[in-house]
């Protein structure tokens, strides 16, 4: 039996570390690993290649997937799709463990209730946005990232007396933003989840401002499509110079945290377990209260991500909500 492993959409932090554990965890078992390039277009060309532990050696540092990824319209065609089944059929592959989003998922339940082919998936975005888990892979190492861009940004701000507005990927989620600015002590918060009030920040922020306030901070989720619009506000309602900074990709890259590394290897040593017991058609490892479960595909893909209440209530005041 031989078991094949991409990684598919967006790149993150941990990926690497998942596909160390992943080959390791075959050669224990007597399974022969199979690395897939260039996520389902790789599939679809047969960039595919029995993995050694040469292939995964020094790569649990590095960020990004060594094994490449890649957003694929052909799988979205039948013909193409069995392409992709051809190939693993002539390595002997018949199953498959896969990094990436919910959309992802979706495609390789298409290849299974095609071709029969068992998946089971890894949630692996920056965004947080996957159904039913309270992590996925990469998160932690983004955040840090965005840590350290913030307080850098922070220097500059208090340097000049200034407002900086600071645009944080994640779609449509604002994980990344709510989570940012609460561990910054951002002024200002504005993701999807929440309404805000800029008339209640500006009352507060024009008192601290009196008082001495010298520079702000704020926190904006791309998915608000406010980054623009909040800095022109507060040089016109608080006199105060403001710049944009959009962090963009720098968000994906960088060394995976010591968290990312351990749950890339706990994801992955869940996702096998799953596959090698046979005791998963297609599914999803996720994250929830401390413990590791495999959801149905049809259930992770049926609802919508929901940032904790707390988390909420914590930004009330930075979003006007007090």
């Amino acid at each position: 039996m031989g078991i094949g492993i991409l990684t598919s959409g967006g790149d993150c932090a941990g990926m690497n570390p998942a596909i160390r554990k992943f080959v390791d965890i075959c050669f224990e078992n007597k399974v022969e690993p199979y690395l897939i390039y260039d996520g389902l277009e790789g599939m679809i060309d047969g960039k595919i290649k029995k993995a050694s532990k040469k292939d995964v050696s020094g790569i649990i540092h590095r960020g990004g997937t060594i094994i490449r990824s890649s957003r694929s319209k052909r799988f979205f065609e039948k013909v193409y799709r069995e392409e992709a089944y051809n190939q693993l059929k002539s390595k002997g592959i018949n199953s498959i463990v896969i990094l990436g989003g919910d959309g992802s998922f979706r495609a390789l339940k298409q290849f299974y209730d095609d071709f029969g082919i068992r998946f089971v998936g890894i949630p692996a975005t920056i965004d947080n946005d996957i159904h039913l888990t309270e992590y996925c892979l990469g998160v932690d190492t983004a955040l840090n990232v965005i840590r350290s861009a913030i307080d850098n940004i922070r220097d500059t701000a208090s340097s000049f007396k200034r407002a900086f507005v600071v645009e944080v990927m994640g779609r449509e989620c604002g994980y990344l933003a709510i989570v940012s600015a609460i561990t910054s002590g951002a002024e200002i918060c504005l993701v999807p989840e929440m309404e805000y009030n800029l008339n209640s920040i500006k009352y507060r922020l024009n008192s601290e401002i009196k008082e001495g306030r010298g520079y702000i901070l704020a926190i904006v989720a791309e998915g608000v499509n406010k980054t623009q619009f909040l800095k022109d506000w507060i040089e016109k309602e608080l006199g105060m110079d403001a710049r944009v900074s959009v962090l963009g990709h720098i968000q994906r890259g960088g060394n995976p945290t010591v968290y990312d590394r351990l749950m890339g290897f706990e994801f992955a040593s869940k996702a096998l377990d799953a596959l090698l017991n046979r005791n998963v058609q297609n599914g999803v490892v996720v994250y929830r209260e401390g413990r590791f479960f495999i959801e149905t595909i049809e259930d992770v893909v049926s609802g919508k991500y929901k940032i904790k209440r707390e988390l909420l209530n914590l930004a009330k005041k930075m979003s006007g909500n007090t």
